[in-house]
């Protein structure tokens, strides 16, 4: 083996044309082919006995399928985890989203099964089935280097903000966001310039609706968002923020809530 073979980890006579398929576990087989046809994927295999296999295709994506570990519940997402790199994240969102309207007549936004929002700019998102495993879509181009928990170059509300924007979009973890939210605006919103704190509001606000805030706390920051005055200069800054309000709105209310 040439000292170039051995470095790249390739074998003599190796071609880089391998396909990984993840396997998963099943609590549900009727549930697990109903949501994922809804989708738009066609079943490959399905074996009930001697042992269960199922096998799911959809273009260039399979999904196979065993039984998950006795006790496991779906609801609290602890199933496995698949990533799945795409040229163009956006667009199987909307094939996904469109799936779920055409047979449900809603996009399912909460609970499990579930697909998360898509922000415009976003990388990623999330399909989660009713198994609580997860299938994470990611933009092959998405940065390879992320400042996790903040930028060290900023500071006070803005470096809240990049933290949230990384746990959100990243981490698609909600929850934490929201609780990061929370915690940076009260410790640097009475202090942050008025563009920052607009945009830490209307996060509060997108963020709050995702994770079921009550509506009244909502509607507070609302109206603490809305008395902010911005120049245009800064309605431009905070444009993507600001759009995702109404985003997150129409997508729950959608939804069903």
């Amino acid at each position: 083996m040439t000292e170039k073979k051995a470095e790249s980890g390739e074998g003599v006579g190796v071609r880089a044309n391998e396909a990984v398929v993840p396997v998963l576990g099943c609590v549900d087989a009727d549930a697990t082919v109903d949501f994922y046809r809804m989708l738009g994927f066609r079943v490959e295999h399905d074996q009930r006995r001697p042992y269960f296999y199922m096998a799911l295709g959809w273009s260039g994506l399979h999904v196979h399928f065993v039984d998950a570990p006795k006790g496991t519940d779906p609801a609290k997402e602890e199933g496995g985890i698949a990533l799945v790199m795409v040229d163009d994240v956006a667009a199987y969102h909307a094939e996904f989203v469109a799936g779920m309207r055409a047979a449900r007549g809603k996009v399912l936004a909460r609970g499990v099964p579930r697909i998360t929002r898509f922000r415009t700019g976003s990388s990623r998102f999330t399909l989660v089935d009713p198994n609580g495993n997860s299938l994470l879509f990611i933009q092959r181009d998405e940065p390879e280097e992320l400042e996790y928990g903040g930028s060290p170059e900023l500071e006070g509300l803005g470096r809240s903000l990049d933290e949230v924007r990384i746990l959100r979009e990243y981490k698609t973890d909600d929850a934490h966001a929201y609780r990061r939210a929370k915690s940076g605006f009260k410790r640097h919103g009475a202090d942050a310039p008025a563009v920052e704190r607009a945009r830490m509001l209307a996060v509060l606000v997108e963020l709050g609706t995702a994770v079921g805030e009550d509506p009244e706390v909502i509607r507070g920051r609302l109206e603490e968002l809305d008395a902010i005055e911005l120049t245009g200069e800064e309605q431009a800054e905070a444009a993507g923020d600001l759009d995702a309000v109404e985003e997150t709105r129409r997508w729950f209310a959608e939804g069903g809530g």
